[in-house]
């Protein structure tokens, strides 16, 4: 196992910031501590002639006042490395999450159907947050060891060339240790980390299917089955410290057993005359601080495993293209586009695993409305991807807009699951603490739901039935086709959940977008809905695509 991953140096401006940051403050501590050792060590002889002498050097009290300075150095460096480390920290997780997110967004949805939410959700949120003991502790420790180690191994042999070869000769016995207990845990924290994963996941799971899981009578039997797989993590962790421990005092013992030869050396020679006092003192002061930082890195790398798994699962799943992730398909949602009147699409072919479907050659202008129509699973929904930017794809899509707006700004898009979050009505509607009244409510009326827009929402859209929900999400995409004036509207199974009625209510809506200027692409098996259609795309099932349009509608 590294230890300090270089992908994530590479990815992130702060973990790059954190080790020069930890290195610049390491060196302060360092040179701070040599200086408290001189201040001892002269300090000590200073006072033994005043003893000798019956009178006070001139040199103790310049002496102890540098030595007091020394000290408030080195706790202003350390308290500065702890608040650099703990700002790092926070920000690499910012950038991992949003790094990781964008990537999720840019690959769409083909990409994350393959991997667990529950496991991606835990990996992002609690995974993640142990990488504060990693910057926090393990980073600028091993940054301190890199300068220290070195720096006052020459401080050493300044004052005593042979304590400095006895350090240099037993030092590389606490990196073998270190080695060997490292092979000892990686596998062992592995586990761990994945215990995690399967805990987040049997809880997120059992939460999501809470209703269904009440409905049948199941919902006790879970309790077992997430108090099993908390007792796994549990087991677990009771492991993990217990090798740390004994791997803290096996590093303790190595440690101590080094100073404890070079004190005898210092001794000995001391008591011969070979060795003056201030060179012992300043020796036997430092003796420890040179096996300090190595024998703590190690410790804090015990400590630190947590988020160095976190790490390396979210760097690995940055450096996975997955299926269909081709260079030749790169996401285009965020680009800017240069200005376009109508809706063109030509070549468009999307590879799923199952299915290769298109090619699609369409040009709507400013109000029509286009329906993609087909059996469920036929493809309808990838189109409407690849149209908004979220799915690779080959051919092109030119998106009507201004000229420098992204696909995204050009865009509304509704999918099919109305994804509600907590909060009211008139927050999901507008995606915003501060909605306009009058605009949720037009935006309500025009969708058909007669409800109060300040009603509450749990998550998932408790407390609305399905139809009320997917008239949330309609009412979400006019809210914002209107404020916006986005020249593309996509819409995927509007009308799924609805009543004849209610739908033909959402129909006129769509169709009043399209009279205001905008393309509306519905993605529907529903025969009102292709009834008002201007252009109509059968998605078949084999993965053909053909066209047909009304008269007067271009295609």
């Amino acid at each position: 196992m590294k230890p300090l991953d270089p992908r994530l140096l590479r990815l992130s401006r702060a973990a790059r910031g954190s080790v020069v940051a930890s290195a610049a403050t390491g060196l302060v501590r360092t040179l701070a501590t040599i200086g408290i050792a001189w201040g001892i060590a002269t300090a000590v002889t200073l006072g033994v002639d005043a003893v000798r002498d019956g009178r006070v050097p001139t040199a103790f009290v310049p002496t102890l006042a540098l030595l007091a300075g020394a000290f408030v150095v080195r706790a202003v460096a350390a308290w500065a490395t702890d608040d650099l480390a703990a700002r790092a920290g926070a920000t690499v997780k910012s950038e991992l999450r949003t790094t990781v997110l964008a990537r999720a967004a840019e690959r769409g949805p083909a990409w994350l159907a393959e991997r667990s939410s529950a496991g991606f959700a835990t990996t992002l949120g609690p995974g993640l947050d142990a990488l504060d003991a990693y910057f926090g502790r393990y980073v600028p420790q091993l940054a301190l060891t890199a300068v220290a180690t070195p720096v006052l191994l020459v401080a050493i042999g300044y004052g005593d060339l042979t304590s400095a070869l006895v350090i240099l000769v037993a030092m590389p016995v606490i990196p073998v240790f270190m080695i060997l207990i490292g092979l000892a845990t990686q596998a062992l924290q592995r586990n761990q980390s994945d215990a995690l994963a399967r805990l987040g996941s049997a809880f997120t799971e059992a939460v999501e299917g809470l209703a269904t899981l009440k409905a049948f009578g199941r919902a006790r039997r879970q309790v077992g089955r997430i108090g099993t797989v908390t007792d796994e993590y549990r087991r677990g962790t009771i492991g993990v410290l217990r090798l740390s421990f004994v791997s803290g005092f096996a590093l303790e013992l190595a440690a101590s057993l080094s100073v404890a030869l070079v004190a005898v050396s210092i001794g000995v020679r001391l008591v011969d005359g070979s060795l003056g006092l201030g060179a012992a003192m300043f020796v036997l002061v430092l003796a420890p601080e040179a096996f300090a930082p190595i024998r703590q890195v190690g410790a804090d790398f015990h400590a630190a495993q947590d988020g160095v798994e976190a790490s390396a699962a979210v760097l690995d799943v940055l450096d996975d293209r997955g299926p269909g992730a081709t260079p030749a398909a790169e996401p285009v949602a965020a680009a800017t586009e240069a200005a376009a009147a109508d809706l063109v699409v030509t070549g468009l072919v999307v590879r799923r695993p199952d299915v290769v479907i298109g090619p699609l050659d369409l040009r709507a202008a400013p109000g029509t409305v286009v329906a993609l129509a087909g059996p469920s699973g036929s493809g309808k929904s990838s189109l409407v991807a690849a149209l908004r930017g979220a799915l690779p794809h080959d051919g092109t899509v030119t998106v009507p807009g201004p000229a420098g707006a992204t696909r995204l700004e050009r865009t509304t898009w509704a999918d099919q699951r109305p994804r509600l979050v907590r909060g009211t009505v008139a927050e999901n509607v507008a995606l915003t603490s501060e909605p306009d009244d009058g605009d949720v409510r037009r935006a309500l009326a025009e969708a058909g739901l007669e409800v109060d827009p300040g009603l509450p929402v749990g998550s998932g859209g408790s407390g609305l039935s399905g139809g009320q929900a997917q008239r949330v999400s309609v009412a979400r995409a006019l809210y914002r086709a209107r404020r916006r004036r986005t020249p593309l509207v996509l819409l995927d199974e509007p009308t799924s959940a609805l009543d004849a009625e209610a739908e033909q209510t959402v129909v006129r809506a769509v169709r009043a977008l399209a009279d205001d200027g905008a393309v509306v692409v519905v993605a529907s098996h529903r025969p009102a809905v292709l009834a008002a259609a201007d252009v109509r795309v059968d998605v078949h099932s084999g993965g053909a695509v053909t066209v047909t349009a009304r008269q007067g509608a271009r295609a």
